[in-house]
């Protein structure tokens, strides 16, 4: 049985649904995933109600594809270190096309992405920022989990969300059991067993420091 995680009442509370399983973080490590659990009951729901968040142009010669979790500390270097300039130096100038997709480790992971996506494509990529670059605040300096969920509300607060909005948010199940879905049939079909995992025009890499991503990028824009 799966089990999707939402917020009532200021706690976690976990809810039961069908199919697969869930994620936790180990020592706060980049944590191995097991993308087919679940994957013959992910099958069955419909994901065609989720919206890829994208940046770039739609006919940019290189498209690169990262796979990562909002609580992966890998995923919050390699943004920090490496998707700044990403942005600026390839996105911006029409050679990549960008598509983040969500890995779930763990229900704190589902919650940020809920709360991100609910804000809509236009502002889905500040708040992922927000998320990582105070990754060490929200996640790892909280004591509990509905401290964890307090954070949470409190970043999208500062980006504009209502109290209202934020709440119908976490306790959306069909939400969180689709996307959960949604991320079982990416991982399966591309074979990510951790993150941040790149694809750079269907060509798989792990994490990349800034000097060899440029290397890749640059190989495919003149090939």
């Amino acid at each position: 049985m799966d089990r999707r995680f939402l917020i009532g009442g200021g706690a976690a509370v976990v809810i039961a649904a069908a199919g697969g399983g869930y994620w936790y973080m180990k020592n706060q490590q980049q944590t191995p995933i097991d993308p087919s659990a679940g994957a013959a009951a992910a099958e069955e729901i419909d994901t065609s109600s989720v919206v890829e968040m994208t940046l770039g142009a739609e006919d940019a010669p290189v498209t690169l594809v990262e796979y990562a979790s909002f609580t992966c500390p890998h995923c919050a270097d390699f943004h920090e270190r490496v998707f700044d300039r990403l942005k600026a130096e390839y996105i911006d100038t029409g050679k990549v096309r960008f598509v983040y997709r969500d890995v779930y480790f763990d229900r704190y992971g589902l919650w940020a992405a809920m709360l991100a996506r609910c804000a809509g494509p236009e502002k889905f990529f500040g708040i992922a920022g927000m998320y990582y670059e105070q990754q060490q605040n929200w996640l790892r300096g909280a004591s509990s989990e509905a401290q964890i969920a307090d954070n949470l509300r409190k970043i999208n607060r500062v980006a504009g969300m209502d109290d209202e909005t934020i709440e119908a948010c976490l306790n959306d199940v069909q939400t969180a059991r689709t996307l959960t879905a949604w991320y079982q049939q990416n991982a399966t079909a591309d074979d990510v067993t951790g993150t941040p995992t790149l694809l750079i025009n269907g060509e798989k890499h792990s994490n990349m420091t800034w000097a060899d991503l440029k290397e890749v990028l640059d190989a495919k824009l003149a090939g």
